[in-house]
């Protein structure tokens, strides 16, 4: 499904928005994420609150570029998961 669709399916507030991004996104923003928490389950972590801050976000924001909106997320959640784990070291 290509990205305007799934971004009318998030104004739709319909939670098939959710399985498109990650049918989409999903290994990608995995991939991304996993690069920098090295930890599996902090990188599924990661991803599952991209998706939130995706679904609070759209509306109202309408990203122009989808996949670039969705890694600046991932990156920002996986940098906050990383620093959160590491303080403690």
């Amino acid at each position: 499904m290509d990205d305007s669709k799934i971004i009318e399916l998030f104004f739709a507030r319909n939670e098939d928005a959710i399985k498109h991004t990650d049918d989409t996104y999903g290994h990608r923003l995995f991939h991304l994420a996993d690069n920098i928490v090295h930890n599996d389950q902090d990188a599924e972590e990661s991803v599952n609150d991209t998706y939130y801050s995706a679904w609070k976000l759209i509306p109202p924001r309408r990203p122009q570029r989808f996949s670039t909106f969705l890694g600046k997320l991932t990156r920002n959640h996986s940098i906050d998961r990383w620093r959160k784990n590491t303080a403690g070291k």
